[in-house]
């Protein structure tokens, strides 16, 4: 398996970069982000891979860091998921944003992600929990960020919107504070 690749950028499409290692040129399949990490043409470049096998096709994925290969791995690996949806994925939402989503049970974060549906993603948010040993409870199912995600839903705020105000909010706490917080963050008087 090919695990990381360090070489020459020789060249950056949507979607696709060319990494020459050693004269070999390497096509890897980049997320938008990803591809906006990368250096200039000509420079220097580490991605670290997955190598995906099929019967008819062998492909690599790159991305910046390793957890964030990892988390692809675990993506991929969940029945429904493969290949084109982990890249949506991590494409639309950060390594954070999907753990924060499974944490809150947020199956709107994660309808934001082309291709993933409402049952799609409450079947993500149920096979994802133990694969990224987030604790099932209460607490966190029913707890205090979902009920601030939902306040701000009913003001109004966008799903980008309300993921970036809660994004290293505590997952515990008075919701009063938590919503005072988020708003904070949106700008808003905080009460």
């Amino acid at each position: 398996m090919i695990g990381r690749l360090r070489g020459l950028l020789a060249a950056k499409d949507p979607g696709i970069v060319i990494l020459d290692v050693g004269g070999v040129g390497y096509e890897v399949a980049v997320t938008p982000r990803a591809l906006a990490e990368l250096p200039s043409i000509g420079d220097e470049a580490v991605l670290h891979t997955h190598m995906h096998v099929r019967e008819d096709n062998m492909s690599l994925f790159g991305f910046p860091t390793a957890p964030e290969r990892d988390l692809f791995r675990v993506l991929i690996g969940i029945s429904g998921v493969g290949p084109k949806v982990g890249m949506a994925m991590l494409g639309t939402l950060s390594p954070d944003e999907i753990r924060g989503a499974v944490i809150a049970d947020d199956t709107t974060t994660l309808t934001s992600v082309p291709g993933i549906g409402k049952r799609s993603a409450q079947k993500l948010i149920l096979e994802l929990r133990p694969k990224l040993e987030v604790p099932d409870t209460d607490v966190v199912v029913g707890g205090p960020l979902a009920d601030v995600r939902q306040a701000l839903e009913g003001l109004g705020y966008s799903p980008p919107e309300i993921r970036s105000a809660l994004t290293d909010l505590a997952y515990d706490g008075e919701p009063e504070d938590l919503l005072r917080l988020a708003l904070q963050r949106l700008g808003q008087p905080g009460g």
